[in-house]
């Protein structure tokens, strides 16, 4: 089974795990769903699931990746930001996008939370103003297509 046909599982509740260097072929499956412009090379995931300084996050369900957040932390400016972060198709609108941001968000342990977003993205724009984030700024061309991105953040405490 693969990151394409994952089922729908209503009888499993996603779990919410740590992620490591393994998970970096079901990553890279859910980058291809999730972003097809803007999918990262496998080499940066495997970068994200090795570096120091870095929560990974899973979420599972029925023994498969569905979703992962990776944030970046930044001690030194006091900010974590968010790297990465999908949820299969299939799995969205579940709460499992919010479940992982809420954990990224306690395992920063910093007083500010900081995204990029497409500004098309009209679903994530949603959630990310659901759990209290707020536009604060924009990068002009900054995604394939020459699409900008809205740059979210939230104070975390």
């Amino acid at each position: 089974m693969n990151a394409e046909t994952l089922p729908l599982e209503a009888a499993a509740s996603p779990k919410i795990v740590p992620a490591s260097w393994r998970d970096v072929p079901a990553f890279h499956r859910l980058e291809k769903v999730c972003f097809p412009l803007d999918a990262w090379p496998i080499w940066d995931i495997v970068a994200v699931l090795i570096l120091p300084k870095v929560i990974r996050l899973k979420a599972t369900c029925a023994g498969q990746a569905i979703g992962f957040i990776i944030g970046d932390l930044r001690p030194a400016e006091g900010v974590a930001w968010i790297a990465n972060f999908a949820v299969h198709p299939a799995y969205r609108g579940q709460g499992i996008g919010s479940a992982l941001l809420e954990k990224c968000e306690q395992a920063a342990g910093l007083p500010r939370m900081k995204l990029s977003v497409r500004v098309s993205n009209d679903d994530a724009i949603r959630l990310y103003r659901r759990r209290g984030y707020r536009a604060v700024g924009s990068w002009t061309r900054y995604y394939r297509g020459d699409e900008d991105a809205m740059i979210m953040e939230k104070v975390l405490g």
